[in-house]
């Protein structure tokens, strides 16, 4: 299991001792969506991050935990640390002051190459697909995008023969791993 706990139960009563302590907060933002459990100033001090509390955006709540599923299901398959894997957030951290740009979901190092991960769920338009696979071309040795769309898929797909590092992999094939306590 994820952490080294042996089951559910060891896993939630750690995650209550946590909130008891005052380093989680736990919150449900919306109907048929799990608690969400956040850092508290408490636990941002001692972890050492931004002590500003992040800003939950309802709309992306369930992007942002298909991204966790991904995020576990490619430790797992890829035996990887979580030091090899620099999120979304910290890349726009790494930027700078500016304008903002377009970012991977996640990025991973393997074997001395950089995996840009992009989770896509909505059909968007086609120029904008095109820039943002463009940009990871230019930036990364491979780009993962994960959808369990099919319109998202075929045009994804369709920018394979200009851009040769782009892999697809349906959300179902993490789900299905991620559900079954990672295989």
């Amino acid at each position: 299991m994820l952490g080294g706990f042996q089951g559910l139960r060891a896993a939630d009563r750690r995650l209550r001792t946590l909130i008891d302590s005052g380093y989680l907060a736990r919150k449900k933002y919306l109907y048929g969506m799990p608690y969400l459990y956040t850092l508290t100033h408490k636990g941002r001090v001692l972890i050492g991050v931004n002590k500003r509390e992040d800003k939950i955006r309802v709309d992306q709540i369930a992007h942002d935990i298909y991204v966790v599923d991904v995020v576990i299901f490619l430790l797992k398959k890829y035996n990887l640390s979580l030091d090899a894997i620099t999120s979304e957030k910290e890349l726009h951290i790494k930027d700078g002051f500016g304008t903002r740009k377009h970012q991977p979901d996640f990025v991973f190092t393997m074997e001395g190459k950089q995996y840009a991960v992009e989770v896509e769920l909505a059909l968007k338009g086609r120029e904008r697909i095109e820039k943002n696979i463009r940009d990871n071309y230019l930036s990364y040795d491979h780009q993962i995008w994960i959808t369990n769309e099919t319109r998202v898929s075929s045009l994804i797909e369709s920018f394979k023969s200009e851009y040769s590092n782009i892999y697809i992999t349906h959300l179902k094939e993490v789900m299905e791993y991620t559900k079954t306590g990672f295989g």
